[in-house]
């Protein structure tokens, strides 16, 4: 039963992540052109709520699909930077965790798919990447809510979160080369 959506493409947890995708150009658009932060936040909570939502459904409902667990994080990560992008117009340190996670994201996104050739296999996130997601995601709406944050408080929150999308970008990148060169050694 749990194998019967692996392969699956249309399912309820990658319909959510495709509205999630289509919620990115809505947030940029509320937040640059309406300068609306209130609703920006709403939106962002929103489809923060429909990435937990889609997660559930997969697990219980035993939709989980290797598509889904490459196409939900690019969702997520997508969403983010594009989030990351417009508060750097007000908190110019913002764009620290933005590079960062721009690199975090194309590296693991290389290794990744270079793992999935090699070894078939789709991994999906572990704890340290949830955590960045978390710390992102609590981060920005704290910079969207509290318009006035003091300059101290903002960089220590900006500052905590580039500190964990980089530990957690060495951390799926060792795991990525370890299972390459383990795929490498059985070769051999």
């Amino acid at each position: 039963m749990k194998e019967k959506h692996k392969h699956k493409i249309v399912t309820i947890p990658n319909i959510l992540s495709l509205f999630r995708l289509l919620l990115i150009p809505v947030i940029m658009w509320v937040y640059i052109v309406k300068e609306d932060p209130v609703l920006t936040t709403v939106i962002l909570a929103l489809s923060g709520i429909t990435d937990i939502v889609d997660g559930i459904i997969a697990r219980k409902c035993h939709m989980v699909s290797d598509f889904g667990k490459a196409f939900d994080p690019v969702a997520d990560k997508l969403t983010q930077i594009a989030m990351l992008f417009c508060l750097v117009s007000r908190f110019k340190w913002m764009l620290l965790p933005l590079c960062v996670m721009v690199v975090k994201e194309v590296t693991a996104g290389i290794l990744g798919l270079l793992v999935i050739r090699k070894t078939g296999n789709v991994y999906g996130a572990v704890w340290h990447g949830k955590a960045t997601t978390v710390s992102l995601y609590s981060m920005m709406i704290i910079h969207l809510i509290w318009f006035n944050i003091p300059g101290v408080i903002s960089g220590i929150l900006i500052g905590a979160c580039t500190a964990l999308a980089l530990l957690s970008a060495f951390m799926y990148s060792r795991e990525n080369v370890r299972i390459l060169l383990e795929k490498k050694n059985e070769h051999q």
